[in-house]
């Protein structure tokens, strides 16, 4: 059987990110629905916040996604195990895998995350920024990083009031790489408000990609960030565990630092 990484490549990546409390799992409940409703084959990588302390996780993403218990929908939780910038390790290495099970789309959610955590580009063909009215007004909008990263932005719990100068801050202040203006809709995730527009957003997004070559590009990103992250892990295993145990005591003892040890393992 051919290795997961040459059956793979075939499904949409979107990436789903933004504040706590933003309704991100909700919606990704939602939308799950409506593309199996579809007649898709989704799967769902959840990434939950960890304890910095035991490095325990609740897990509880899919706690908040009904249609999680469907028996057509792959849904793996997975513990930051405190690596900033919203995803898991392992979380390409996932994705891989469902990937090459045939499900398409996939639905990364991150952890909710604040303006600086963009790590989810090097994921997603297609990063969908979820925000509250509650967000924050423009000048606030233009120093947020995450901003920049959107292809497409959603403001959820839409029935709130603010909604309105959020949806105009977005528009000012954020334009893709190619000049595209992101689309902003407003969502009440758990009515369902919206949310086929999201999904038709997410459809559109895809044709732009592959019609503009800007799909492939993507996709080489991706694999070059995949390929740092696992010499990153296999150097922290290295490091965990280092074949030479007489090293690890010197640095331990004082009688050799750490940044020429760190050179001889590498």
């Amino acid at each position: 059987m051919a290795p997961l990484d040459e059956r793979s490549g075939a499904a949409h990546l979107v990436g789903i990110t933004g504040a706590p409390g933003s309704g991100k799992s909700t919606l990704v409940g939602a939308l799950v629905s409506r593309i199996l409703a579809d007649g898709g084959n989704p799967a769902v990588v959840a990434v939950d916040p960890s304890s910095p302390f035991t490095g325990g996780s609740l897990l509880g993403d899919r706690i908040r996604m009904a249609s999680a218990s469907d028996p057509g929908v792959m849904v793996r939780s997975m513990s930051a195990r405190g690596r900033l910038g919203g995803l898991a390790a392992a979380s390409s290495t996932l994705v891989t895998a469902f990937d090459a099970l045939g499900h398409d789309p996939i639905l990364i959610e991150t952890v909710g995350v604040g303006q600086s955590e963009v790590e989810v580009v090097d994921v997603a063909d297609t990063v969908v920024v979820v925000v509250s009215p509650e967000w924050g007004d423009a000048i606030q909008a233009g120093k947020a990083g995450i901003v920049e990263i959107a292809d497409i932005f959603v403001v959820n719990k839409s029935d709130r009031s603010g909604v309105g100068a959020v949806a105009r801050a977005l528009t000012e202040v954020s334009t893709e790489g190619d000049g595209r203006q992101p689309p902003v809709i407003s969502t009440v995730a758990t009515e369902d408000r919206g949310v086929d527009e999201v999904v038709d957003a997410i459809s559109k997004h895809r044709q732009h990609l592959a019609l503009s070559g800007e799909g492939e590009k993507r996709r080489r990103r991706r694999r070059h960030a995949w390929l740092r992250q696992a010499i990153e892990m296999e150097v922290a295993a290295r490091i965990e565990n280092p074949d030479d145990g007489e090293l690890l005591e010197q640095v331990l003892s004082g009688s050799l630092d750490p940044w020429n040890a760190a050179t001889h393992l590498v």
